[in-house]
């Protein structure tokens, strides 16, 4: 099973691993989790996750243990079920489950901070929101934009994205400056690929780029990931709000109704940059019809996504998308040519 940030091998747990962790051979499923090489388009605080996992799983019984961390990969507790996405790949996900998801919300938000590993040193602290804000623009602009700007430059700017459009983000007077909130664990990617459903129960999965801040934006992450339907994204906001407060975390939901739309908006911004980037690598190396529709489509809907918060001053249309992919394509296959020729 592979993902944007891993490779995952199911496998029954053989005898020398089985006697190591006192479990039945060749009936215990395990799951084996490398890293794989990605481009570096979401900030991850923590880089190990098993360290994390050793913490959540304390307090999240649901969650898959870490059982053993080679260095190069680790070897976790399988939990059983289908992904969400299987099941239910889009459309309504129905009251029950998210009743679940707000209360896992609030059951992250009690993980107690002073057990998870260190932060960066240049963390914001707990209630900065403002500042919390302000180093994920800068992460999206400096450690995502700037390193790809050679290699997609001409790409971001023929869809619609002026290289200055975070910088426009970030000075957007009209914006309001967050409320400070109390920070804590936050998941920041759960989606439907990332939720296990089996028989009645559900598991939030993938930990690896959860972080230690304002639990807004763990919403508006969910909010837009999970790609809910009108109703339901607008009932999950209602539900959210309703279990903070019930698990007496009423500071958390300051504000919600003028802060999470600056939140939402972010994550529109900085999603269009990678959202092009994985539309163009995807483009198989003799292009093909099917493959230039896909991708296009998935970069016009980033850019229409992106195009008010960034203040963009037009929206491609698919035909226009494929001519701006078609000429990356040919630029980057030129260079790969050029670069590969013996004597240059």
């Amino acid at each position: 099973m592979t993902g944007h940030h891993n490779i995952n091998h199911v496998v029954p747990l053989g005898w020398p691993l089985a006697v190591l962790l006192r479990a039945m051979p060749f009936r215990t499923r395990v799951k084996c989790r490398m890293p794989r090489e990605s481009m570096e388009v979401v900030p991850r605080i923590w880089p190990s996750e098993p360290e994390l996992l050793a913490v959540v799983s304390r307090h999240l019984k649901e969650v898959p243990r870490c059982l053993w961390d080679f260095g190069d990969w680790s070897l976790h507790s399988y939990r059983a079920g289908k992904a969400l996405s299987d099941v239910v790949p889009e459309g309504p996900v129905g009251e029950p489950l998210m009743g679940f998801l707000a209360e896992f919300f609030t059951r992250t938000a009690a993980v107690p901070a002073d057990e998870l590993p260190p932060r960066p040193p240049d963390w914001p602290q707990s209630g900065q929101s403002e500042e919390f804000l302000r180093w994920l623009i800068d992460f999206t602009e400096h450690r995502v934009y700037v390193p790809n700007r050679l290699r997609f430059g001409t790409l971001f700017s023929a869809v619609g994205v002026c290289p200055d459009a975070l910088d426009t983000f970030r000075r957007n007077r009209v914006r309001p400056r967050l409320s400070p909130r109390p920070f804590c664990l936050i998941h920041t990617d759960v989606h439907r690929a990332n939720i296990v459903v089996d028989r009645g129960k559900c598991c939030v999965i993938d930990w690896e780029l959860a972080m230690f801040g304002d639990p807004l934006h763990d919403l508006a992450t969910h909010l837009i990931r999970m790609d809910y339907v009108q109703d339901e994204q607008a009932r999950m906001q209602h539900l959210w709000a309703e279990a903070m407060c019930r698990a007496g975390c009423d500071g958390m939901t300051s504000d919600m109704a003028t802060d999470l739309p600056v939140y939402l908006d972010f994550e529109y911004a900085q999603s269009v940059f990678p959202d092009i980037m994985r539309a163009a690598c995807s483009l198989p190396t003799v292009l093909t019809d099917g493959a230039l529709g896909r991708a296009a489509e998935q970069v016009c809907r980033a850019v229409r996504r992106a195009a008010e918060p960034l203040q963009l001053s037009r929206v491609p249309t698919v035909p226009q998308a494929i001519d701006a992919l078609c000429q990356w394509h040919v630029t980057v296959t030129r260079l790969h040519e050029t670069e590969s020729t013996p004597g240059r």
